[in-house]
């Protein structure tokens, strides 16, 4: 059998990837080595207005929500955000996987269940792609292949593409029985129970939420994420919030951040998880793998029909990834300086100084979820406190 683009991964970046590619008349295959599409899910189901106008599946919405309440170490609480602007929409990972793939599906991309390329092979004409389906060996052929098959992807690993800046462990649990604005959600920090980084309780609309943590393994210290997990709803500060709480479902699973170097090869390259392009501010992986594909479709649509695809001509087509590997490398730096590097006492003066009124402000007018950069430029250039923050963090993130 013969495509011209073969996707290893039917997820919600793999099939925007085939809508856009069968709907310019490519013949396009996706793999998927589950049995159904949706599954497993392994996160925090947050899709951006920009990334939710792109496929128009706003049925998916289980939640839309305004604004975050941050919580230092001590108990300091931090609104951000404004009742009626939405932030970003909590949605239903399943609908929402299956409504991106049938999209792709109807522009006339085919798909195959539990199937997974055992081996592939580039020669000049093509990739050989050996595919294990229902148990059947099957020889494919393409002009290209495209590994969207997440963090762990099989296709960076085959063709040794190298590996994300950092693999994050990230873990959560389904509750019923928590109370709150269903419209925002809530961020914890502090080291007991989210080394590094932070806490959430999401709402998913019919008084369920999701709560749930990642981290480094570095700064876990031996503990497991659900050890942390743990921690936080039994701790002395948090427990009454979350006592009435039961759990529905746990899941558990790895966040890559930061862009490879080079995510592709002759006839080869990967997107989305596979390539690293989760936001290290947030672990979010949807926007930016649609983002991506936005970035290079015409062209990479165009270099697929000439079959234009050495690794020379795909290098000039990924190079929109520069600018995001740049602006992930300075929000890493950011969430470095305010988040991951102080101990509990420098959170809580870092939350002491957000919570002045002219700096919430400047927060709520000039703060984006998906590009904390611009606020955190803006709040070490206004911010006289910041300033001595932006000279511990020296050139690299002023310049990187």
């Amino acid at each position: 059998m013969m495509y011209q683009v073969v996707i290893v991964g039917a997820g919600p970046v793999g099939g925007r990837l085939a809508t856009e590619l069968a709907s310019r008349g490519i013949s396009t295959l996706m793999l998927e080595e589950h049995a159904e599409i949706g599954r497993p899910f392994q996160c925090a189901g947050l899709v951006n207005p920009p990334a939710m106008n792109m496929v128009n599946l706003h049925d998916t919405i289980l939640q839309s929500v305004d604004g975050a309440l941050m919580h230092s170490p001590s108990g300091i609480m931090l609104p951000v955000g404004k009742d009626g602007r939405v932030r970003t929409h909590v949605v239903c990972r399943k609908r929402f996987d299956q409504g991106v793939v049938a999209q792709a599906m109807d522009a006339g991309a085919h798909l195959w269940l539990k199937s997974k390329p055992i081996d592939a092979s580039v020669t000049t004409d093509g990739v050989i792609v050996k595919v294990e389906r229902e148990g059947e060996i099957i020889d494919l052929t393409c002009g290209l292949l495209v590994g969207a098959d997440g963090a762990h992807s099989w296709t960076r690993r085959h063709f040794r593409m190298g590996k994300p800046k950092e693999m994050m462990i990230g873990f959560q649990a389904d509750v019923s029985g928590l109370t709150g604005k269903d419209n925002w959600l809530e961020m914890y920090t502090g080291k007991d129970f989210a080394p590094g980084f932070f806490a959430w309780v999401i709402p998913t609309g019919n008084n369920t939420h999701r709560v749930g943590m990642w981290a480094r393994p570095q700064d876990l210290d031996g503990r497991s994420v659900e050890e942390c997990y743990e921690s936080l709803i039994s701790h002395d500060l948090w427990k009454k919030r979350f006592a009435g709480m039961n759990e529905i479902a746990r899941y558990c699973g790895p966040v890559p951040c930061g862009t490879i170097r080079k995510p592709f090869k002759d006839r080869v390259m990967v997107i989305g998880d596979a390539a690293g392009m989760a936001k290290p501010t947030t672990g979010g992986g949807i926007g930016p793998g649609f983002r991506q594909i936005e970035a290079i479709i015409d062209k990479l649509s165009v270099a697929i029909i000439k079959d234009k695809l050495s690794s020379s001509d795909l290098e000039k087509i990924c190079k929109p990834f520069k600018a995001f590997r740049k602006e992930q490398d300075r929000a890493r730096a950011l969430r470095d300086l305010l988040v991951t590097i102080p101990d509990d006492d420098e959170l809580d003066s870092h939350f002491e100084m957000f919570n002045r009124p002219e700096i919430l402000d400047l927060i709520n007018s000039v703060g984006d979820i998906e590009h904390p950069v611009p606020l955190g430029m803006t709040l070490l250039r206004k911010v006289p406190e910041f300033r001595k923050l932006a000279i511990k963090a020296g050139f690299k993130l002023i310049f990187a």
